[in-house]
This record gives C-alpha cells, structure tokens and sequence, in this order.
C-alpha cells in the first residue's frame, strides 16, 4: 500500500571504524552516520507525457533532503521508440542536474531492441557503444553533480558494472537486460548472430564475477546486507508459464545469485526494473515454479526482490532507509510523484 514502510532482513556486524577511513575516497566515505537514504527509480521516462514531466521528477527528488543517492534502473525510453543520439543527450543532460551521486544501469530499450524498425533498426551493439560513451564518460565515477568513486569493471570493458558500500550494505550495478539479457533474435533473424551471443557470453561472465565480488566483499568486511541493482525482472510474475526458450540466458547468474545468498548470512534485496508494476517477493523460496525453471537445487529464503514501478503510468519512486540501529536493514517507501 503507498505510504507504507516494508521491512525485512536480520542485523550482524557493523564496520570497523577503520574501514569507514580507507573508504574516505569511494562511494562509501560520505558520512551517513546512523542512517543512509537512496532513492530508486527505473523504466522511465516512457513516451511523450513521462518525458515532459521527466525534469520535474529530477526536481521532487532533488528536493528530499534525505536522499544521497540516486539508482535508475534503465530503460530510459519506451520500446517503441527511436534509439537516436540526440535522445540519449536529453536524458544525459536531465541526469547531470541531478544534485546526489546517480548509479545507471542500462535497459534493453536503449540498446539491445534498437534492432526493431520503429526503433530505427540499429545494430544493437553499435547502440551499447553509444550508451556507454555517453552516459560512462568518466569511468569509476557516478553521474551527477556529486559524482564520488565506485568500483568499475572499466578495465574489463564494463564501465556500467559498479558496485559501492553504503551504510554497511554492499551494493552492485549490474548490466542484466529484458529480451533474454539480449538473447531474443534481432530482426529479421531467428536465433542470436554470433556477435550477438558472443556479447552476451562476455557480459554474462562479467556480471557474475561482479556478483561474487561483491558477496565475497560484504562478507569480508561483515555487511549486514547486500543490494543487487539490475533491470531485468528474472521473476516477472505477471508471466504465467514461463518457457524455458524465453528465460535461459538468466540461468547462469539467476545461479550465482541463489549460490552466493545462500552462503551469505544476512539479507539479500535485487531492486528491478523491466516488469512496470510495483512487487515485492521472494522469487526462489520453497515452493517457487523458478526454482525449478531456472535448475537451482536449493532454496533461497533470503532473497528479497523489489520491482520499481514503471511505463507510461509511473507515478512513484522508492525511499530506501538504511539505519544502523534497524533490525530490518532496509525500509523502503513507495512515494508519489507529484
């Protein structure tokens, strides 16, 4: 219900106060003291209404002194519209007005459907360069007026996967898109190009070091959380019988995720986008049908998945409240847009 506050998770350890120090140059050295604010938003703006109040919506959260953090989820146009630079500039420049650290993580809408005919029928792969050389043009950086250090796989060619600790949480960006993760045929083809899957395999390694990295870190350094940050829904609930066909290229980090939750003693939340309507659920407990889809053999009680509201009909964004003295982790409020 909007308003209401949802929590879950279990406490453990605190950071040493000497880990806050060698932080002092990354994403994790402003002081949040007890508590730490991010928002987060994805799948927006979608079509012509969503665009013209898209400034506004930087200006509502600009204006909540609570923030200190922004995460969109990507897809930042419809997929049905054009993938052109001079669009890709117009929300890069909306994203420079925002005032807090802004983590980006890419949609298949601005690259991997660009294939289709009312998107303007691009190479795909042409367009994630285009995405990367406009929106990670400082690589290990964020966006916005703030912009502090992340971790980056930069160096791998992955400049879009970041991860940061907050308030004892680690966090990770990771580049996980709709259509299969970009494994749906392009037009006019009916199976992935070679080019197609060999991005795809590199991308796919990518995130899943990126994965382990991260739970590796958070239990190195006894973070009560960890917060995976992606766009595509692996879970979309509103798909009744999912096939096999439609969903495989998520398998082997769907995998790495249950793998490294279940050996993580704290709670794991994946915050997404792609599914439009706000959910809140725990896709791989006993008894999910993805458990079996996906081939994990056990179950992850742990895991908490989040989907963002988003389309044409947004009319929210998510306030995440980390607080220290919480049992709970994280507290998340779904705020109206106004």
């Amino acid at each position: 219900m909007r308003g209401k506050t949802w929590r879950a998770g279990a406490m453990a350890a605190v950071l040493a106060c000497s880990m806050v120090a060698v932080a002092a140059n990354s994403a994790s050295a402003k002081s949040e003291g007890d508590r730490f604010t991010f928002a987060v938003i994805g799948d927006i703006p979608y079509g012509d209404a969503q665009i013209a109040a898209f400034p506004g919506r930087i200006d509502q959260l600009n204006a909540d002194p609570d923030v200190q953090l922004i995460d969109h989820l990507g897809d930042i146009k419809s997929g049905s519209s054009l993938c052109t630079d001079a669009y890709f500039a117009s929300i890069k420049t909306q994203f420079d007005r925002v005032q807090d650290p802004l983590v980006y993580t890419p949609g298949d809408n601005e690259w991997t459907d660009c294939h289709r005919p009312n998107n303007g029928s691009y190479n795909p792969l042409e367009r994630l360069a285009a995405v990367r050389s406009t929106f990670f043009p400082q690589p290990g950086r964020t966006l916005g007026q703030r912009s502090v250090a992340v971790d980056s796989q930069a160096a791998d060619g992955y400049p879009e996967n970041v991860s940061y600790t907050r308030g004892d949480v680690a966090f990770a960006a990771v580049h996980i898109v709709g259509s299969n993760d970009s494994l749906a045929p392009w037009t006019g083809q009916t199976t992935p190009t070679a080019e197609q899957a060999a991005e795809v395999l590199g991308r796919t390694s990518a995130a899943i070091q990126l994965v382990r990295d991260t739970f590796r870190q958070a239990k190195d350094h006894k973070d009560r959380a960890v917060v995976l940050l992606t766009q595509a829904d692996m879970f979309d609930p509103t798909v009744i019988a999912p096939a096999y066909a439609d969903w495989f290229g998520f398998e082997p980090i769907v995998k790495a995720i249950a793998q490294e939750a279940n050996a993580f003693p704290g709670p794991v939340f994946l915050f997404n986008g792609d599914s439009h309507v706000y959910n809140q659920d725990q896709p791989l407990a006993a008894g999910s049908s993805w458990l079996s889809l996906y081939r994990v053999a056990t179950p992850v009680p742990n895991l908490t998945r989040v989907t963002v509201e988003g389309s044409t009909g947004v009319d929210e964004w998510l306030k995440v409240v980390v607080d220290k003295h919480d049992p709970g982790v994280l507290a998340i409020t779904r705020v109206p847009f106004h």
